[in-house]
């Protein structure tokens, strides 16, 4: 009996939980509707906003008279109002079945699955540009789509030739090597469109990881000097490989120009960079975060290699110039560091960089 008496109380818990748990799912569904509804007239008069715009363009650039335009303006608002009474409607529809049913209603939808997993890039122009990673999302409880998007992200590569510019001097009188000493850098950024109604000026930031190295020529390796200069010399050996790098930590800020394609449907407006050339110039300020230098030489038949990672009079501070130009996310791309690679060095060196940069 008393067995018989648990197992009931056990059955009855369940049931209260299990009832409770799909009361608070149907009144989820419920709140989630009601808040489509608030959004549909937004939507809707954003959509008519942007197509009145395009009306007055047409009419601004004569592709029109100003009767045809005005009937244009007419009908865009009667079939926007249409649109508001029958969103607004089918979510009424919606609403009083779940309530006439207490929330259980069978869907014809083949497509409804309950957990979505999504991984992967998608274009500018997509709903889930740029998503990396996983969404849960129950069907019945989909948002909708953002109407205007006006932020994306980039994962930021680049990567070229690294020098330095002496004062007095030109680039070919550089005592690094050209060809071997490079640059690498890799960040994220933002890019956000600056006006309302038009996609041609964007402001990108972020930040990015910047690895610039040097290669001095004629045997030469960097030393750091008892009152604080930091200067080439020649090493006692022969040297296989003599490198300098630099790693800073920046945060670039650029202004981006260029055009655009505008897509628009009822529920989404998008800007897409595809395939279209566009230019950006700013700059980057940051922190040296480390200095190393590796040699490679021949000591008595044995092979050596000495990595030093001291400061080296290196500037903390990191701030210059930058730009790029291309045509999607493929980019010619340049800096040019204001700050001076040492500090208190009785001639100034400024790292400049050159090569190619890949918004993926």
């Amino acid at each position: 009996m008393r067995t018989i008496t648990m197992y009931l109380v056990v059955l009855l818990t369940l049931f209260m939980v299990q009832n409770s748990v799909a009361q608070e799912d149907y009144q989820k569904k419920v709140d989630i509707l009601k808040e489509q509804k608030l959004s549909v007239t937004r939507q809707e008069k954003e959509a008519l906003k942007f197509e009145i715009a395009a009306i007055a363009k047409k009419l601004a650039n004569a592709e029109i008279t100003q009767e045809e335009a005005d009937n244009l303006k007419m009908e865009a608002a009667e079939k926007r109002a249409l649109n508001i009474e029958d969103r607004i409607a089918i979510i009424n529809n919606r609403i009083a079945l779940l309530e006439r049913n207490n929330g259980v209603v069978k869907e014809l939808d083949t497509l409804n699955y309950k957990f979505a997993f999504q991984i992967g890039f998608g274009d500018d122009d997509g709903d889930d540009a740029k998503l990396f990673g996983i969404r849960l999302n129950e069907n019945p409880n989909r948002r909708e789509p953002i109407y205007d998007r006006r932020t994306y992200s980039d994962l930021v590569l680049a990567v070229g030739l690294n020098n330095a510019i002496v004062d007095g001097q030109s680039l070919n009188d550089s005592p690094y090597k050209i060809g071997g000493s490079r640059f690498f850098e890799m960040g994220w950024q933002w890019r956000t469109r600056v006006f309302k109604n038009t996609n041609f000026l964007r402001f990108n930031y972020g930040f990015s990881f910047q690895f610039n190295g040097l290669k001095p020529k004629d045997n030469q390796y960097l030393v750091s000097l008892d009152n604080g200069q930091s200067e080439l010399q020649e090493f006692d050996y022969e040297l296989d490989k003599s490198k300098f790098r630099m790693d800073n930590l920046v945060f670039p800020m650029h202004f981006e120009f260029g055009p655009s394609k505008l897509s628009t449907s009822e529920k989404k407006m998008r800007y897409s960079l595809k395939n279209q050339f566009r230019v950006g110039v700013g700059g980057y300020g940051g922190f040296n975060i480390g200095t190393r230098q590796k040699l490679k030489y021949n000591l008595d038949g044995d092979n050596v290699k000495d990595k030093l990672k001291r400061s080296y009079n290196t500037n903390d501070l990191i701030y210059g110039l930058s730009a790029y130009a291309g045509v999607d996310g493929f980019l010619l791309y340049v800096k040019y560091d204001l700050n001076p690679i040492f500090k208190d060095a009785l001639v100034e060196q400024h790292n400049i960089s050159l090569g190619l940069r890949f918004d993926l």
